[in-house]
């Protein structure tokens, strides 16, 4: 009898450690499931299959690469300044500490998830084809440590076409696949991608799709206007030489276009070019009318048939600053008024995107009225254009972005930016006596 039941004891005690054997097991494998279904490198292994690192390019394209990256051959302004205004790499698009400090500020003001996804979109060009990620690359950014790619060579030589669409800007169509755009009419033959020309490579449409306020028709292929006429933007912004786009040290007969993209960076066309000089930088005139009690007129800031607005920097954040004063004829100040264009955080890629203070070959007409003081006499009138690469943000935004920031580190460091950022610089500026 006591054998018997201590072999039911037994088979019991055998029957619950097997039940909880398949239990622990089962409990593993959900959680495996679980933490298969949420690794984080899934999503950007997924991204990757179409828009492979540029990393993986450089083993051919190593002087693109290193172009692209900013480690060849860096300009003074590259390597020293603190403020670059002409030369923010596309590589650093989303790795920028004025880019996460920005996007940061704007998502205090709670913007959309297509507000988010269009702001994206030429930063991160791949959410075009993967919007469904958008939230989570907009988190590794304002963390500092993202993942994938912004700009990177598959991101611009994915690009099969442009198209104006209800949503532009952007306005360039990325083809997912392995065939890789250029502009060679006989790529060379490899065992890595398949490669074809595209006259878009050549261009003013194909850069106006994420630069749209540079030139006054994204349309358009060739720019338009005497001076430049047969002029691209890849002619000044892409320096051409002579050479292999790979590793391979044979056909070297053929021009080939450095990749920084940063400002003018063949000086030599502008110095042998005073007509371009003249259209290139914006200038201002005055129209104006005197009484005892105001000076009235209008500022007129014009920049010529040169296609893009100056200066260079985000065509969305920009602020201009007109400022008009009039002086007594012993140059005291009788009254100053400041102008300011631009949007507010709050306002940025809410609705349409408005043109910029400034176009190429156009003229904008600023209206103004200063009272003098009674009893003074206005001798002369000033006015100056400044500008800012973005907004100035209200106190209260501000802060509540502030602290979002970890540590005293990155909370210093933004308000670096927002001091440097937000200065204005002078543009040019006009005097004249009433």
């Amino acid at each position: 009898m006591m054998a018997r039941c201590r072999q039911s004891a037994a088979r019991i005690m055998a029957c619950l450690f097997l039940i909880l054997v398949v239990a622990v097991i089962g409990l593993y494998d959900s959680q495996a499931v679980a933490q298969k279904a949420e690794a984080p490198g899934d999503w950007v292994a997924e991204i990757e299959k179409i828009f492979i690192r540029s990393e993986d390019c450089k083993q051919c394209h190593d002087r693109h690469y290193e172009e692209w990256k900013g480690a060849r051959e860096q300009t003074p302004d590259l390597k020293t300044f603190g403020r670059v205004d002409a030369a923010l790499l596309h590589g650093t698009s989303l790795e920028s500490p004025v880019f996460r400090t920005v996007l940061g500020l704007w998502l205090q003001t709670n913007p959309t998830t297509e507000e988010r996804g269009r702001c994206l979109s030429c930063h991160a060009p791949s959410t075009t084809v993967f919007p469904q990620h958008a939230d989570k690359i907009v988190a590794q950014v304002l963390a500092g440590k993202p993942q994938v790619e912004g700009i990177g060579c598959a991101s611009c030589h994915l690009i099969k076409q442009v198209e104006q669409t209800p949503n532009s800007p952007p306005s360039f169509k990325i083809e997912p696949g392995k065939m890789i755009y250029g502009p060679y009419a006989n790529p060379e033959e490899n065992l890595v991608h398949p490669a074809t020309q595209s006259d878009l490579f050549r261009g003013a449409n194909y850069c106006a799709s994420c630069h749209f306020d540079k030139v006054k028709d994204v349309t358009q292929k060739d720019l338009s206007g005497e001076i430049l006429q047969g002029t691209v933007c890849q002619d000044c912004h892409m320096e051409s030489s002579t050479g292999s786009s790979t590793s391979k040290r044979g056909a070297m007969t053929r021009a080939i276009g450095r990749h920084w993209f940063r400002g003018v960076v063949v000086s030599g066309t502008m110095l042998k070019n005073r007509n371009l000089q003249a259209e290139w930088m914006p200038r201002v005139d005055l129209e104006t009318s005197k009484s005892a009690t105001a000076v009235e007129g209008t500022a007129l800031v014009k920049i010529g048939s040169l296609p893009h607005s100056f200066p260079d920097g985000d065509p969305v954040l920009k602020q201009f600053y007109l400022v008009l004063t009039v002086k007594d004829a012993q140059g005291k100040v009788l009254k100053e008024e400041t102008k300011q264009f631009g949007l507010s955080y709050d306002e940025i890629l809410r609705g349409p995107i408005p043109d910029p203070f400034i176009k190429g070959g156009h003229t904008r007409k600023v209206p103004f009225s200063l009272a003098i003081p009674s009893g003074s006499t206005a001798a002369s009138i000033e006015v100056v254009l400044n500008y800012a690469l973005i907004p100035t943000p209200e106190p209260a935004l501000r802060e509540k972005y502030l602290a979002t920031l970890a540590t005293d580190k990155e909370q210093e460091s933004a308000k670096k930016i927002f001091d440097e950022y937000t200065q204005p610089r002078l543009l040019t500026y006009r005097t004249k006596t009433l």
